[in-house]
């Protein structure tokens, strides 16, 4: 067999791998349906404001942006928080006494926010680096185009810098363990230098 034929086999059966994870990790945390309340989320979220700030736009460097993220996703973390499958000492306290009403209408308010991304500012040669190893690890198998997310794949363009480079660290230490085994399959191999300049990627992207 031809090299050329070879690594074009192998790299046929990585994607395979790669969406049969994604497709995975969406079936195993499918929730079930109820009708979220916006309104009732907004005023729950009132005590989110002092981290992830007004309407989830946050500008602390270690809390994520909620806003625009999708509302499955937030709601499973939510969740995991509140079962302890994930775990924050801000975090898991404040998701500990919330019903499951209380994350649905979290994760709708949230949802509908527009995202102002915290932009780090990045030397082109990082960036572009970057690009080239989220194309070579597959990252939009799962995230999508531009890192948009889809369901329960989280939204992570415009997050900051900082806290890209600690979730794909602790991902990488299995550190955090809550998302089936993907993301730490997919982080398992890189170096420090490429976190950092996926996350500086991610983090500029328009």
């Amino acid at each position: 067999m031809r090299v050329g034929a070879l690594r074009g086999a192998r790299g046929s059966t990585r994607r395979a791998w790669v969406a049969v994870l994604c497709g995975w990790f969406a079936a195993a945390w499918l929730p079930l349906h109820a009708r979220a309340d916006a309104e009732a989320g907004k005023a729950k979220a009132q005590v989110c404001v002092a981290c992830h700030g007004p309407m989830g736009n946050s500008t602390d460097p270690d809390c994520p942006i909620l806003a625009g993220q999708n509302a499955r996703y937030i709601y499973l973390q939510l969740r995991d928080y509140k079962e302890g499958r994930r775990s924050d000492p801000r975090m898991s306290p404040a998701a500990a006494n919330l019903s499951r009403e209380d994350m649905q209408d979290l994760a709708d308010y949230f949802a509908a926010q527009k995202l102002v991304p915290v932009r780090f500012k990045a030397d082109n040669a990082s960036i572009e680096a970057g690009r080239k190893k989220a194309a070579e690890v597959l990252c939009t198998m799962c995230h999508q185009g531009g890192f948009s997310g889809q369901n329960e794949i989280p939204r992570v363009t415009g997050q900051p810098y900082p806290y890209i480079v600690k979730q794909l660290q602790d991902f990488r230490s299995h550190t955090r363990t809550n998302d089936a085994g993907n993301m730490a399959s997919v982080t398992r191999n890189l170096t420090d230098e490429d976190i950092r300049n996926l996350a500086a990627y991610i983090n500029n992207l328009q």
